[in-house]
C-alpha cells in the first residue's frame, strides 16, 4: 500500500509539471498570435489609406492634368560655377620654439656647486656668472705653478748674469770657450723652461676659470635645477640643469611626412597659427633638415615668426603649409562631385526649348581638394548652373525645379 502511494505522488508531481509547461507554450503561442493580428490590421489599414491616395490623386489628375507632372519635379537649388585663385595647403601641428636656447653646461667635467648666482625667472646677460663650482684643487695647482714659474725666473736671472760675466771675462781673453759656452747653453734652456712653466700656469689658469659657469646668452632662467652641494654636469635625466631662453627670436618647428618631401622646400609660403594666444603669422619656410627621421618618416620643417610677449616656447601652434596654387582655376563645393563606374560627376541644371529646365549629368576631371572646395581641371566653365542642394536625389535628364538661386 506504502508503495503504491509513493507511485501515486511521482504520477501527480509530473501531471503538474507537464501542464505548468503546456501553460508557457500556450502563452507564448498566444503571445505571437496576437502580435500577427496586430500587424494583419495594420496592413489592411494601409491598403485602404493608398486606395484612398489613388483615388484622390487620379480624381486630382481628371481636374488639373498639369499636376502630373509637378508631382514628379524634384526641388533644386543651383549656383552659377565661377573661377577663383585655388590654394591647397599642408595641414601640420607645430610647436613655437626659441631659436636661441641654451642649455648651459661646464666647460670641463663639472662639478661639486659651491655658489648659485642665477634664480629661475631672472633675466641674464651673455658672460654672467651663474654658478660657482668647487676649486680648491685648481687654486692650489695654480698656486704651484706660478711658484715654479717665479722658481725658473730666479734661476734664469742668475744665468744670464753669469753668461754676462763669463762673456766679459772671454772678450778680455780671460776663461775658455767652455766656459763661455756653458754659461750660453744654460741661459738658453732656462728660457725653455721659462716658456713651459708659463704655458702651465695659463692652462691652470684657464681649468680654475672652468669652475665659472657663465651664460652664453641674453636671455631669461627658464629652468634653474640646481642646489649647492649638488654635482652640476649639464643634463641629467630629468632634464637640463640650468635653461636659458632667448624670446627675442622664435620659430616654429615642425615634423612634415616624407610623401611631401618634393612639394615643400625653404621659401613656400606658410600660416601659422597659434590658437591659445590668437595670434596668426605669414611667413615662409627658413629651414629643412637635410635627413628623414627614421622613426617618425619625416623632416624637420623651421618658420621665423616675430617676437611676441603673449608666445612661449613649447606652445602649440597650427601650421599650414602652401604646397599647390591655382589662379583663375574653377572650383565647385567637394560635397557636389558624385562617382560612378565612369569616373566623377556633377548635375547640371539646363533649359530647354519650351522652358522645360532638367538635370544635366556632366562628368568631370577633378583636380585638388581643400576643405570643402575642389578644383575641377575639365568638364565645367565659369556661368554652368551647378545643382548645389538635392543633387542626390535627380538622374540625367530628370525635370526639374529650382527652388533658389545662389
Amino acid at each position: 500500500m506504502k508503495h503504491l502511494t509513493q507511485i501515486f505522488a511521482v504520477l501527480l508531481i509530473t501531471a503538474i509539471l507537464v501542464s505548468c509547461g503546456a501553460n508557457g507554450k500556450k502563452d507564448k503561442a498566444s503571445e505571437v498570435a496576437e502580435m500577427k493580428a496586430k500587424i494583419e490590421k495594420l496592413r489592411v489599414q494601409k491598403d485602404k489609406t493608398d486606395e484612398a491616395i489613388q483615388k484622390l490623386q487620379a480624381e486630382l489628375e481628371k481636374l488639373d492634368s498639369s499636376a502630373v507632372n509637378q508631382a514628379k519635379l524634384r526641388l533644386v537649388s543651383v549656383s552659377p560655377v565661377a573661377t577663383a585663385d585655388f590654394k591647397h595647403y599642408i595641414d601640420l601641428q607645430g610647436t613655437v620654439d626659441a631659436k636661441n636656447t641654451s642649455y648651459i653646461a661646464p666647460r670641463g667635467m663639472g662639478g661639486l656647486v659651491k655658489a648659485i648666482y642665477v634664480k629661475e625667472g631672472q633675466q641674464v646677460k651673455k658672460g654672467q656668472l651663474l654658478l660657482k663650482l668647487d676649486d680648491a684643487i685648481m687654486q692650489q695647482q695654480v698656486a704651484a705653478a706660478r711658484q715654479q714659474l717665479g722658481g725658473i725666473k730666479t734661476q734664469l736671472a742668475f744665468a744670464k748674469n753669469l753668461y754676462q760675466r763669463q762673456k766679459n771675462l772671454w772678450d778680455q781673453g780671460i776663461g775658455t770657450e767652455v766656459q763661455l759656452i756653458t754659461a750660453k747653453t744654460n741661459v738658453e734652456t732656462l728660457e725653455n723652461q721659462l716658456k713651459s712653466a708659463e704655458e702651465q700656469v695659463k692652462v691652470a689658469v684657464e681649468q680654475l676659470n672652468t669652475t665659472n659657469v657663465m651664460s652664453d646668452v641674453d636671455g631669461i632662467a627658464d629652468v634653474v635645477n640646481i642646489r649647492p652641494g649638488e654635482q652640476f654636469t649639464g643634463m641629467t635625466a630629468a632634464g637640463p640643469q640650468i635653461k636659458i631662453v632667448n624670446k627675442n627670436s622664435l620659430k616654429v618647428v615642425t615634423n612634415i611626412p616624407e610623401n611631401y618631401l618634393t612639394k615643400v622646400h625653404k621659401g613656400s609660403p606658410v600660416i601659422i597659427s597659434i590658437p591659445d594666444a590668437q595670434k596668426e603669422f605669414n611667413v615662409v619656410i627658413s629651414l629643412i633638415s637635410q635627413s628623414i627621421d627614421a622613426t617618425q618618416r619625416g623632416f624637420i620643417a623651421e618658420a621665423t615668426i616675430p617676437s611676441d610677449p603673449a608666445l612661449k616656447p613649447n606652445q602649440t601652434a597650427i601650421v599650414r603649409i602652401n604646397d599647390y596654387n591655382a589662379p583663375n582655376a574653377v572650383v565647385v563645393p567637394v560635397n557636389t562631385v558624385q562617382n560612378d563606374e565612369t569616373g566623377k560627376f556633377v548635375y547640371l541644371v539646363n533649359t530647354r526649348p519650351g522652358g522645360k529646365t532638367v538635370a544635366v549629368k556632366q562628368p568631370v576631371t577633378a583636380g585638388e581638394v581643400y576643405g570643402n572646395n575642389m578644383e575641377i581641371k575639365t568638364g565645367l566653365k565659369a556661368g554652368d548652373q551647378l545643382i548645389t542642394e538635392g543633387f542626390q536625389n535627380v538622374y540625367n535628364g530628370q525635370t526639374v525645379s529650382i527652388t533658389s538661386q545662389q
